[in-house]
């Protein structure tokens, strides 16, 4: 592919999945060096991009798939021209001369790209929109983890699949910003801090029990003398009120960030953190991005599908309790939520003090297997406990 053309990436909607495309993304930029590499992306996750190497432009996409809003679609179909083809800035309105590769599984996607006549349009055969591609792949049927499912798309259309390793890169500004936010909230600068994320935007059944979270908070402060950072989205600001009514939270003091920080700033929060606790989410799969040594707490869903990758020296446990039931995939608990509530703190604290101890050891990779879905690496075993 010759340098003034045009590779344009429709990146997932959720911020996790957003994070599980980064080594697909990263395998096509690899195969077309010196393409203009340009990635489209919903508001929610287009400043992730931002913090990723090798990406020359981010167009946020505004239309929302609905029938009578012509106009966003427009605007859409004309920011996309514009960021991969430089003509389009003097009024030519012709097709892009690339390639547009789209990860999410939607006909809107596809309609989209077509509009903006894209001459290569990849992506797997699904949602009705096969004669829209130019490239359909056929879908996976076996099960495996997301992040392989998108490198399966780029490897059938004949691109070498590289490490399963997301790259997330935090520029100084961004720490330093978020270093003088928490000063703000009360932190003193020094104290070790330890990131957790007490939401999770499927339902309540994947998020570990808020009083459980307050017990750890107040453990790490009085044994370890760490400060914990609460962070998510306004959403889960009830989950944070429950953890903070608790007594002993209340005791240890924890800087409440959630609803507070944009996606820079949580990836600021993240890469200032010596260790991050966090139910399956969003934030978790940010942190081994970014290479925070990392604590994921899993009930309901398949670790074997959206178990955090992380950077190829990072540090990750994953937990589970291996109850029957697990992994239902409900959004809610319909008995006694014994998955979660079965992650006792004691357990999860030895884990988290492991993961702080990574921090400043300077082989933290090593021993453990950490780049790849749980099973998949040599010395990486999910913790499983007893209910």
């Amino acid at each position: 592919m010759t340098a003034e053309r045009c590779v344009c990436v429709f990146a997932p909607n959720w911020l996790g999945d957003a994070v599980m495309a980064l080594p697909a993304i990263a395998d096509l930029r690899r195969h077309f060096a010196g393409a203009r590499f340009v990635v489209a992306a919903r508001p929610s996750v287009a400043s992730l991009f931002e913090l990723v190497p090798g990406i020359d432009a981010v167009v946020t996409l505004q239309w929302r798939a609905r029938l009578f809003s012509g106009r966003t679609l427009q605007e859409d179909i004309v920011a996309l021209r514009t960021s991969c083809n430089p003509a389009a800035r003097d009024g030519d309105s012709s097709g892009v001369h690339g390639v547009a590769l789209m990860l999410p599984n939607s006909f809107a996607t596809a309609w989209l790209a077509k509009r903006a006549l894209f001459v290569e349009r990849w992506g797997y055969a699904t949602d009705w929109r096969r004669r829209l591609l130019t490239r359909p792949v056929r879908p996976p049927r076996a099960s495996m983890h997301q992040g392989r499912y998108y490198q399966h798309l780029t490897q059938a259309l004949g691109i070498m699949n590289g490490p399963l390793e997301p790259k997330v890169d935090v520029p100084e500004g961004v720490r330093e910003k978020t270093r003088e936010q928490l000063s703000r909230a009360g932190w003193n600068g020094r104290q070790t801090l330890v990131a957790m994320a007490p939401g999770a935007a499927y339902g309540t059944a994947k998020r570990w029990l808020p009083k459980y979270f307050a017990e750890v908070i107040a453990l790490l402060q009085r044994d370890h003398k760490v400060r914990t950072v609460l962070v998510g989205s306004a959403g889960d600001a009830e989950t944070i009120r429950i953890i903070l009514r608790q007594e002993s939270a209340r005791g240890a003091q924890p800087i409440d960030m959630v609803g507070a920080t944009s996606l820079h700033g949580l990836a600021g929060v993240l890469a200032i953190s010596a260790a991050c606790l966090s139910n399956d989410s969003g934030a978790m799969h940010l942190a081994g991005a970014i290479g925070t040594p990392l604590v994921a707490l899993f009930g309901p869903t398949r670790e074997t599908e959206t178990a955090p990758l992380t950077r190829a020296d990072g540090y990750r446990d994953v937990l589970i309790n291996p109850v029957w039931c697990r992994p239902c995939m409900l959004r809610e608990c319909p008995i006694d939520h014994r998955c979660m509530k079965g992650l006792r703190p004691a357990l999860v604290l030895e884990s988290v003090a492991r993961a702080i101890a990574q921090a400043s050891n300077p082989n933290k990779g090593v021993g453990r297997a950490l780049s790849g879905p749980p099973g998949e690496a040599d010395g990486l075993r999910p913790t499983r406990i007893d209910a």
